[in-house]
């Protein structure tokens, strides 16, 4: 048992140590790193694609098939890292930053978006809005965040859903196209 901990630690050390010459330092922490260690996983397959492939410019590990543009624009809890890792998620923040509080889980397929295009002239785009997604909010598969939308702590956002509007308060379920509330959650204590 000894034998296996100090193997463990010095496996640690050195992907710190590795890991931390490719990815920003302050990405490398947290539940998925310390104690969980999907973390590490992420960052080695994900590796070809930070030295060479189309995620050169994002400072922390990205799954194969998630867009991210601008990625300094971004700003997460480094306990949600995994949302980074949802297949054929999308984060757009050209114009507008996106906020993404601690233990955020987003499903695959979804659409974060700060800017649309001008209804007038598609070439041209809207000023930016940020998003702000709070502490342990949930966003089903499928689902499209628009510009200028905070969600509370503790929202579930519904399958497919696309939200147009604030759910400030949180402690909410909403879903629908556009986004209604569908009922309240009870906080915990």
């Amino acid at each position: 048992m000894l034998k296996r901990m100090v193997y463990s630690k010095i496996i640690l050390f050195l992907c710190k140590l590795f890991f931390g010459l490719i990815y920003e330092k302050k990405h490398m922490k947290g539940k998925y790193f310390e104690e969980k260690r999907m973390g590490w996983y992420w960052a080695l397959v994900g590796l070809p694609r930070k030295v060479i492939g189309t995620h050169r410019k994002i400072p922390w590990p990205v799954g194969k098939n998630t867009i991210i543009s601008r990625a300094e624009n971004i700003d997460f809890d480094p306990d949600s890292i995994n949302v980074f890792q949802s297949p054929g998620s999308y984060f757009q923040c050209h114009d507008g930053k996106i906020f993404i509080g601690k233990n955020v889980h987003i499903a695959p397929n979804c659409g974060i978006i700060t800017t649309n295009h001008k209804n007038d002239n598609p070439d041209l785009h809207e000023p930016g809005k940020d998003i702000i997604i709070g502490d342990n909010c949930w966003i089903g598969m499928n689902s499209v965040i628009l510009p200028g939308v905070k969600l509370g702590n503790n929202t579930i956002v519904g399958a497919g859903s696309v939200v147009t509007k604030s759910f400030p308060d949180g402690y909410v379920v909403i879903g629908g196209t556009p986004a209604k509330k569908i009922k309240l959650i009870e906080a915990r204590a």
